[in-house]
């Protein structure tokens, strides 16, 4: 009887939880905690470009273009001042934006792997008909390809790792929306 107990005051204690606005619902914390995410990996991705001197293919630039979107979309949720529903709208685009760039990361992995091609821009396609077409074709090829893998950790290739991270930020920005949204009703 006492374990029934138990376990029915925890099962309150959860639905009470769930219900409670989280602390960190009610600031602007969470924006921060997003654009210092998405800031550090774009650092992160520089780094390796300019210090290290690997050079981004065609996907690796998309996938910068999430944590562009997020910082630009911080920026506005913090200027919305004290509309909750509005930081929180906000906050769930920025979830958006981290989702969409696992997806692009999960494509590079993919196209890494070569369980799928890549898009045009990945590498020279195309037939040229011409020693000058050919020329052209070559000096707008990409120095980079997208199917070889430039550095990995672990046995993760930096598309994997940033699938990962993209993907676990994204989750943290729909969390924070979601009690941004509750704390504003």
């Amino acid at each position: 009887m006492g374990t029934a107990l138990a376990h029915d005051g925890a099962l309150h204690y959860m639905l009470w939880a769930m219900t409670r606005p989280h602390p960190l619902a009610e600031t602007r914390l969470p924006v921060l905690l997003l654009m210092l995410a998405s800031a550090g990996t774009l650092l992160a991705a520089l780094f390796f470009q300019y210090v290290v001197g690997l050079q981004p293919c065609v996907l690796c630039i998309w996938q910068r273009w999430p944590y562009v979107a997020v910082l630009a979309l911080g920026l506005v949720a913090l200027a919305v001042g004290r509309n909750a529903r509005a930081r929180a709208a906000l906050i769930g685009l920025m979830g958006v934006a981290l989702v969409v760039g696992a997806g692009v990361a999960v494509f590079h992995v993919g196209v890494e792997q070569h369980w799928w091609a890549g898009t045009s821009g990945c590498g020279v396609t195309g037939s040229a008909d011409s020693l000058e077409a050919l020329r052209a074709q070559v000096l707008a090829a990409p120095v980079t390809r997208c199917d070889e893998v430039a550095w990995s950790l672990l046995g993760v290739s930096m598309a994997g790792w940033n699938a990962l991270i993209a993907a676990g930020l994204g989750v943290a920005a729909f969390a924070f929306a979601a009690a941004s949204w509750r704390a504003a009703r």
